[in-house]
């Protein structure tokens, strides 16, 4: 049987030498947005290691758009040069391998400290700030009352992710990915829990996809490369977000170009019940391959060589998206390829360890 893990695939006009990516991974630890000589240890590893691209992570368009302080941003140029240099280094060292970035805004879920210091709401004396989102609901007890974005401040937004996304293309990125899940701005807007507006943009399926869809349409407009949507899904919430609305915004997604819909899930509210297991977001992957007619990649518990072969044969899936087992082993790819027995290229430097 063919293998397909480590088979080239073209989308839009880009070709991939094979088919793991590199999720992204929000690595908290930018000053003033910047890429500094962690993110570069950390993404030339992977690319070293054997991955056909790198989604580089949760990048803001704007401050607001911060998860944390320390989230990477591109909104203005000494941010775009050091995200060329970045290119230019994993370039250098590992030319095949393709490099897209992750553009989002944090919506209602930002001004927060990193993770393992409790996540906590950051105050402006802490370099915290105010967050928007579609309705004037807080994510938890532990976040700030959004103000309700208006008109105005939606074209502000509009603007900054067309911005952000030339900016990427004159850096070199390769594609570009929108950040459309996770409970951040753009998943605020599709789901009905958090988005309670009475105008153009809430209330019906179709108006709630409206925001997101100017976006999406006004950035294919801006760029050439290929462009990628990541998704939630599913809520996993009564009356929020479902996979029936996800098969239908994948479907007017498409309409406008997107080539590739990258399908995770949850992220909107803290009582969503997930019920989590290796794989477990596959079936939503495969759904809407297969009812919108696009390219999908899965994300969620994907391990072992063997299980993200499987997924791509049974065609749930075209591209595997790699998370936390390319954080505990950045050479996931080269160990992969010789459980599945593939022959796939070495750095010269490590050549001596292929065969042990």
């Amino acid at each position: 049987m063919k293998n397909l893990l480590f088979s080239p695939i073209t989308i839009g006009n880009v070709n991939f030498k094979n088919r793991v990516f590199m999720s992204p991974m929000c690595q908290y630890s930018a000053q003033n947005g910047l890429v500094n000589q962690w993110h570069i240890t950390h993404y030339l590893s992977r690319a070293i290691g054997g991955v056909g691209a790198i989604v580089i992570e949760a990048t803001a368009v704007e401050p607001r758009g911060r998860i944390t302080p320390f989230d990477l941003g591109l909104y203005n140029n000494e941010q775009k040069n050091a995200f060329l240099e970045l290119i230019n280094i994993i370039k250098k060292f590992s030319p095949d391998t393709k490099i897209g970035i992750q553009l989002a805004h944090a919506g209602r879920k930002g001004s927060k400290d990193k993770p393992w210091l409790g996540e906590k709401l950051l105050t402006k004396q802490e370099n915290g700030y105010d967050t928007i989102a579609p309705s004037q609901i807080a994510f938890d007890e532990n976040s700030s009352i959004p103000k309700q974005i208006n008109k105005q401040e939606l074209d502000f937004v509009k603007e900054s992710f067309i911005k952000s996304a030339k900016m990427a293309k004159e850096a070199g990125f390769d594609f570009i990915e929108l950040h459309m899940a996770h409970g951040y701005l753009l998943h605020e807007f599709l789901s009905p829990l958090s988005n309670q507006r009475e105008d153009e943009y809430g209330g019906s399926l179709e108006n709630r996809m409206r925001f997101p869809l100017e976006i999406a349409k006004s950035v294919r407009e801006a760029i050439e490369i290929p462009l990628f949507v990541r998704i939630s899904a599913t809520d996993w919430a009564k009356d929020g977000w479902d996979l029936e609305s996800s098969i239908e915004f994948s479907k007017q997604l498409k309409l406008l170009g997107v080539d590739l819909m990258d399908v995770s899930s949850g992220g909107l509210v803290p009582y969503a019940q997930i019920d989590s297991d290796f794989g477990y977001q596959t079936y939503f992957s495969y759904k809407i391959k297969h009812e919108a007619d696009i390219f999908v990649s899965a994300v969620g518990l994907i391990v072992d060589a063997y299980q993200a072969e499987h997924i791509l044969s049974s065609k749930q899936a075209d591209i595997v998206v790699m998370g936390r087992a390319l954080l505990s082993d950045p050479y996931w790819c080269l160990h992969a390829a010789k459980v599945l027995n593939v022959d796939i290229d070495w750095p010269q430097q490590y050549l001596r360890a292929k065969h042990i």
